[in-house]
């Protein structure tokens, strides 16, 4: 028998929950450790913090689709992971022992690295339901003393899909209300040029987005570094190609939320010979740490360098797809060496992307992520925001139900007619 662990219950680590328990022998047994009881669907967390949703539209309580699978639940929080002993210590002083440890715990959220952001600060975050539950409290204030918003993404920054779209579901929001014209919007993102996305493009990512933006009456400023923020004010500094000083503004905001840095988590941070400098989980090909051969990393919790530097440091995203497909390559892998022999299994990384506009949307599909790519499309239209709402209802069946279906794969890249894409 062999003891699985997966610590994370998010994205990543529920599916990969599901489909570890349906590939490991029946005398292994699958833990989930999660510090929390509950998942929440992470893309949703826009439409949370403009109240066009609501907490128990996206909540769903891990008791019962894990016991339903033959998972366990523990829930609390990891303070160290600790490989010599193949074990995890807990907060409460507890242990937990592992043959194959699993990390999908998304990242840290590094609000700390610049003064005022955060909601500890003056800028709301849309990360995490806690986060966005609080931006909607603070926005249903704003909306009755309409001023300027700042939205966007500062340096080091991963993730940028989701201020986007923020920044549209905030306008189309403002439009129904009838105070659109009240509110200077202002995008601030440390990519070198709209649309970048961490992904040095994708398509005409680059004049579409501006085109969306324009529509919109959104200003930018790119290859930003926020110095710091206080409060009503964000000091940007606006750098050259070289990174070097170019301008400084003083950026006025009534409301903000800017998405911050990512790390590994605290847990991780001084295991040697398991993370990079910045904490997050080194793997190989098959998802596998070099060093600690019985510790696996998917989704946001794992290293990726950046294909080439930019001006002001940015990460790479972790996609939905992109993650299905390490949870796949993880579970026949881990399941390979249980059965004596070696790993072969490899994640896709390619990124296959639905960005909500509020009224309509942007697809996106890069294959692979990092240029030079086989397939490198972008489509707007209403559409895509209809396939989101349905992307959503899919994958909250999927948790609720405890099932390993692959979505992007059976439901998305079929609708984006990605075969036919391949296949060109």
């Amino acid at each position: 028998m062999a003891d699985i662990v997966i610590v994370g219950a998010g994205l990543g680590g529920m599916p990969m929950a599901f489909e570890m328990k349906d590939i490991a022998r029946p005398q292994d047994r699958v833990v989930m450790v999660s510090d929390k009881d509950y998942f929440h669907f992470v893309p949703s967390n826009p439409w949370i913090a403009v109240d066009w949703r609501k907490r128990e539209d996206i909540v769903v309580p891990l008791g019962k689709p894990l016991a339903k699978r033959g998972v366990e639940l523990v829930v609390g929080k990891v303070t160290r992971v600790v490989p010599e002993s193949n074990h995890i210590e807990m907060e409460d002083g507890s242990t937990i022992r592992y043959d194959h440890l699993i990390i999908s715990t998304g990242p840290r959220l590094a609000f700390e690295e610049i003064a005022g952001l955060g909601p500890d600060g003056h800028t709301q975050s849309i990360c995490h339901i806690d986060h966005a539950e609080q931006a909607r409290d603070r926005w249903l204030e704003f909306v009755n003393k309409p001023a300027p918003i700042v939205v966007g993404a500062v340096q080091g920054a991963s993730c940028f899909g989701p201020a986007y779209e923020f920044a549209f579901i905030m306008d189309k929001d403002l439009r129904d209300r009838k105070i659109r014209d009240q509110v200077p919007m202002t995008f601030v993102t440390s990519e070198p040029f709209i649309g970048h996305l961490g992904l040095d493009g994708v398509g005409d990512s680059k004049t579409m987005m501006e085109s969306e933006l324009r529509k919109r009456h959104i200003d930018w400023i790119c290859n930003a570094k926020v110095d710091r923020v206080e409060d009503g004010v964000m000091y940007v500094v606006e750098c050259d190609e070289n990174g070097q000083e170019k301008k400084r503004h003083e950026v006025p905001f009534g409301f903000s939320m800017m998405l911050p840095a990512f790390t590994g988590i605290e847990a991780v941070r001084d295991v040697e010979g398991l993370v990079n400098p910045r904490g997050f989980i080194v793997i190989d090909k098959h998802q596998c740490n070099p060093v600690h051969r019985n510790i696996w990393g998917i989704g946001v919790a794992v290293a990726i360098a950046p294909k080439k530097p930019t001006p002001v440091p940015t990460g790479v995203p972790k996609t939905g797809f992109m993650i299905e497909s390490m949870v796949t390559a993880t579970a026949h892998n881990i399941r390979a060496r249980l059965d004596g022999k070696e790993e072969s299994a490899e994640a896709t990384w390619n990124a296959v992307c639905l960005a909500d506009m509020g009224d309509t949307g942007i697809a996106f599909v890069a294959m692979p992520q990092i240029p030079p790519r086989n397939v490198n499309w972008m489509k707007a239209g209403k559409w895509v925001h209809v396939a989101k709402v349905a992307f959503e209802k899919y994958f909250l069946y999927k948790i609720r139900n405890g099932t390993s279906e692959p979505l992007y794969e059976k439901v998305v890249m079929k609708s984006l007619g990605i075969d036919k894409l391949k296949a060109k």
